[in-house]
């Protein structure tokens, strides 16, 4: 099998309310071949997607009323410091919640969380030995 991850794909409880966030919030473009039941948004090789809950639940023919941590955070890498503060607030203004303000933290780059409008945790990090290439995509030794 190929070392390869295609697309992420979010469950969320208001399809509506998730793409007024991602899109008119955060300003991602999604793509054309988004319909009204799913939105994808081409992230530089890998494949965003936003899905009702419910469905990808019952796709995946499991509960779909999960609780607590899932395991799971997606994390977007900045190229600067200042970079982390700034999105915090920008998605803070947007009504997401912050979970961990930013901090210096023991790896030695500078982080923080923030959750969604469905929960799902994102990490936004300054990680001065990540490197990115002309197509912000991270460079990995």
């Amino acid at each position: 099998m190929r070392q390869k991850l295609n697309i992420v794909t979010l469950g969320v409880k208001d399809l509506k309310r998730s793409l007024n966030f991602y899109i008119d919030g955060l300003g991602w473009k999604p793509s054309s071949t988004s319909t009204e039941n799913i939105a994808f948004f081409s992230m530089g090789g890998i494949v965003f997607a936003l899905y009702p809950r419910e469905k990808l639940a019952e796709d995946a023919t499991i509960n779909s009323d999960g609780s607590g941590f899932s395991g799971i955070t997606l994390a977007y890498n900045t190229k600067e410091q200042a970079e982390v503060d700034e999105v915090l607030k920008k998605v803070e203004s947007l009504g997401a919640s912050i979970v961990k303000k930013p901090e210096t933290v023991f790896w030695g780059g500078y982080s923080g969380y923030f959750a969604d409008f469905d929960g799902h945790l994102w990490e936004v990090a300054w990680n001065p030995f990540f490197k990115f290439d002309e197509s912000d995509n991270l460079i990995l030794p």
